[in-house]
């Protein structure tokens, strides 16, 4: 199990953090309402152009991927 530190709980609660969480989970709300994504179907909402580099929720900013697919496609860290 993973173990967090002070400092990654202190950024998770971080406005910005906290904001940008519920952008994501918003995101992947519209999804399960359209029909397109349900609990459990191993699917993650991809931001076309990242939140972060000031992308949007819109359709025309956010894809259904699978996991793996996504997670490839972002940079390594």
């Amino acid at each position: 199990k993973r173990q967090y530190t002070q400092y990654d709980l202190d950024y998770q609660k971080s406005p910005e953090q906290v904001k940008n969480r519920m952008a994501r989970n918003r995101a992947r709300a519209a999804y399960k309402r359209l029909g397109r994504a349900q609990v459990g179907d191993g699917k993650e909402v991809d931001h076309i152009k990242p939140l972060s580099k000031g992308g949007s929720n819109g359709s025309g900013n956010t894809r259904l991927l699978s996991r793996s697919k996504n997670r490839a496609r972002k940079p390594k860290r």
